[in-house]
């Protein structure tokens, strides 16, 4: 990260470094507000943004269990689907076996969690693991001078957020309700939440009142 700063060497792939210091290629990071609705969402690599963007839509799964509780959650195996019956399944039709989620915590609220699947043996609850967390928090999120970008790749929830407030008011209906509409056409087809949204924003997905999207 120094290097880069300096102009020696490409910019690092940040969640990479995260996942591989866990032991695995599957990581992500979620950032939550103050009533621990997703704010935006850096993930290594595809499965870990797949597994994200479930706990986004079917509204359960590791990351939301650990924002609320701030404490470390961890399952494995049929242990999985028996704590997340929606989630769950899901979760392990994408060849994922294990899933610790860890919050991220400053002073007076939690700000979102790291949530790692696969990660390498006896790794969870140990000095490492402890480490890499504290390390993400102070570092990253607490710095007020740190670059945005150098997460890479983002999800940012706000794009979902607004396509539900524009779809409440064509159909009539509550913004929650707009937003599990939403969801729901993006668990059940092959687009993913943001690119769905984008669309409905642009006003490239066309609904008509009483339909849902």
């Amino acid at each position: 990260m120094t290097g880069w700063e300096q102009g020696d060497g490409p910019r690092p792939r940040f969640m990479s470094g995260v996942a591989e210091a866990c032991g695995t290629s599957s990581a992500a990071l979620t950032l939550v507000d103050g009533r621990q609705r997703q704010l935006a969402v850096a993930a290594s690599d595809a499965p870990a943004r797949a597994a994200q963007d479930l706990e986004f839509m079917l509204s359960e799964g590791p990351t939301r269990d650990a924002t609320r509780c701030r404490n470390l959650v961890f399952a494995s195996h049929e242990a999985i689907e028996t704590r997340w019956p929606c989630y769950g399944p899901a979760l392990t039709a994408l060849g994922i076996h294990e899933v610790a989620a860890v919050p991220l915590d400053s002073s007076d609220r939690c700000l979102g969690a790291l949530a790692v699947f696969d990660p390498r043996p006896g790794l969870v609850g140990t000095r490492m693991f402890t480490e890499i967390v504290e390390a993400l928090a102070r570092t990253v999120l607490l710095d007020p001078d740190a670059d945005p970008e150098l997460y890479g790749g983002t999800d940012h929830r706000d794009v979902v957020q607004q396509a539900a407030g524009m779809l409440s008011v064509y159909v009539g209906c509550r913004v929650e309700d707009a937003l599990a509409l939403i969801k729901a056409r993006a668990y059940s087809g092959a687009e993913s939440l943001e690119v769905l949204a984008g669309k409905i924003v642009a006003g490239d997905l066309k609904i008509t009142p009483g339909e849902s999207p």
